[in-house]
């Protein structure tokens, strides 16, 4: 496993598991099991995902040494504003079981983020969290956020694959030492990412998948992955990315397929805000 180093010092492996749309308890569970004994030991939840007890259950049940993981969830709109994230944070550490977690992200960037991220802050010098940062942040709202805060967000976590590379956006948190991490890695299929001509022609000479050439491609970029599946193989497949490396020929040939646009929504479309923040006021119940 490679790791990239916080702006805190933290270290956090360059590849986790995401879980993302697992909702199903017993699934969820089966599937964390699964990407441990794969080798996995980043994983990524969030309290939208409904799935903190299961990704807790399951770090309990492998036997494996609290130290060796990095836990990350995220704060929903329902719970922002000061005194309702310092609630939630309280309770993501008891459905995942935990004392401390690696890194906390404000999920989305609406409504008191401000109020959110104090809170988080006070938690963090508490020694309840490692690290926190943001999801889904722009460079706008990403800087107005470093610059009246007092602890620079560790991580920003935005959509980020080959045709939407977000090679802007990862230097202007490179200027501010904030960690760009991927969700999404592969378009969630879209674009029909699995049967890229461009990607596969370059994965043939390592004998190597789409998939596993598009993470190669972040990796190299210094892009934290966070790829989901429930299937075993294809975890074992996406993780298998750190024997091979792209040539600087392979890697602009993928800079290519960047279309600077969103396969998904736009986090500044009015649309999307309206739909984003009327589902975050219904809560988590």
């Amino acid at each position: 496993m490679e790791y990239v180093t916080l702006n805190n010092g933290s270290k956090m492996p360059i590849l986790g598991f995401g879980v993302y749309q697992i909702p199903d308890q017993a699934e969820c569970e089966r599937c964390v099991l699964d990407a441990i004994s794969v080798g996995y030991r980043s994983i990524d939840t969030a309290q939208a995902y409904r799935n903190e007890e299961a990704v807790g259950r399951a770090i309990q049940k492998s036997g494996i040494p609290r130290e060796e993981f990095f836990v990350t969830t995220k704060v929903w709109i329902s719970n922002a504003g000061y005194e309702k994230a310092k609630a939630s944070i309280d309770e993501s550490l008891r459905k995942l079981q935990l004392d401390e977690l690696d890194l906390l992200l404000i999920h989305q960037p609406f409504s008191d983020y401000y109020g959110t991220y104090r809170a988080m802050e006070e938690a963090y010098r508490a020694g309840k969290l490692k690290a926190i940062g943001v999801s889904n942040f722009y460079p706008d709202r990403y800087i107005d956020l470093v610059q009246f805060t007092d602890v620079v967000p560790a991580v920003n976590q935005v959509e980020t694959h080959v045709f939407h590379q977000q090679g802007q956006a990862q230097e202007i948190m490179k200027k501010y030492n904030t960690q760009i991490e991927s969700w999404g890695p592969f378009a969630e299929g879209r674009n029909d990412f699995f049967s890229n001509a461009t990607l596969k022609a370059i994965g043939e000479p390592y004998n190597k998948s789409i998939a596993q050439v598009a993470l190669r491609f972040l990796i190299q970029r210094g892009v934290v992955v966070i790829p989901k599946t429930v299937n075993r193989n294809r975890m074992e497949e996406n993780f298998n990315v750190f024997d091979f490396e792209l040539t600087a020929e392979d890697m602009a040939k993928i800079v290519a397929l960047d279309t600077g646009k969103t396969a998904f929504f736009a986090h500044n479309d009015p649309q999307t805000v309206e739909f984003l923040t009327g589902y975050g006021k219904k809560g988590l119940e």
